[in-house]
């Protein structure tokens, strides 16, 4: 039988239409937690939380760019007004831009910037204002990749993102722990989505050769991690970095 690690506990998790993100929230559901599901497609906000109902969850989409302001007020708002807590934030939400550092324009640089980090500081600072006033506590986890911890090429925009997410991560750690509220990080390696089956070559043959246990990593296999530092169990892991590549970063060849 299915542990229910999160039986009343409320999850925002944006970016959360496919890949991570929706494995992420589908596996959340299954054991107990009411989801607020955001994606900036409406078509795959709704798939998504179908699908998770269909499994006997409970999920609210919300269609919009998580960078925006307003779009963090209406996820902390729906998961109180609808749920009446909230205790779990998942910022999947993200970005990934390939460029040359010489040749990267201005313009793709902000837009990363507002999406990988923006975002992802002001929706924390609403979600962890909700869980103080609730004296609950609360769990935090971020998406950080590979790329912020070894350089890789045409990614030094990407990468300093990530980068910047794993010490946001630790900040947050010592500046929230007073409140019960871990904040940690996931840094995935190579990871088999929608998204990654679409890029140029055979990916998984790819990784496969270069990756020391021999694969990449599944959506579930992220999905997995996640739940562990979001569970009880987790209580004691704050701004801590989780990754998960299959020990690529052990010695970090390049793909080609």
């Amino acid at each position: 039988m299915l542990e229910k690690r999160f039986i009343g506990k409320t999850a925002i998790i944006t970016g959360a239409g496919i890949g991570i993100g929706y494995e992420i929230a589908l596996a959340l559901a299954k054991e107990g937690a009411s989801i607020i599901l955001n994606d900036l497609d409406g078509k795959r906000a709704n798939e998504a939380a179908e699908k998770i109902r269909s499994a006997g969850g409970s999920c609210i989409p919300i269609a919009a760019d998580a960078s925006h302001l307003e779009t963090i007020q209406a996820m902390a708002a729906a998961a109180k007004d609808q749920y009446g807590t909230l205790d779990l934030l998942i910022a999947n939400a993200g970005i990934t831009t390939f460029g040359s550092f010489l040749e990267y324009d201005p313009q793709q640089f902000d837009q990363l910037i507002n999406v990988n980090l923006k975002g992802t500081f002001f929706l924390t600072q609403a979600v962890a204002k909700e869980m103080i006033a609730q004296r609950s506590g609360g769990r935090i986890l971020f998406m950080s990749s590979v790329t912020g911890h070894q350089a890789h090429p045409d990614l030094t925009a990407y990468g300093m993102t990530k980068a910047a997410i794993r010490m946001l991560a630790k900040s947050l750690g010592v500046e929230l722990g007073k409140y019960g509220i871990t904040v940690n990080a996931i840094s995935p390696g190579a990871t088999i989505t929608e998204r990654t089956m679409q890029l140029e070559g055979d990916y998984m043959a790819e990784w496969e050769k270069i990756t020391p246990t021999g694969k990449a990593a599944t959506t579930q296999d992220i999905a997995h991690a996640a739940l562990f530092l979001l569970s009880p169990g987790a209580h004691h892991i704050t701004g801590q970095t989780l990754v998960v590549d299959g020990g690529w970063t052990s010695y970090s060849p390049p793909p080609h």
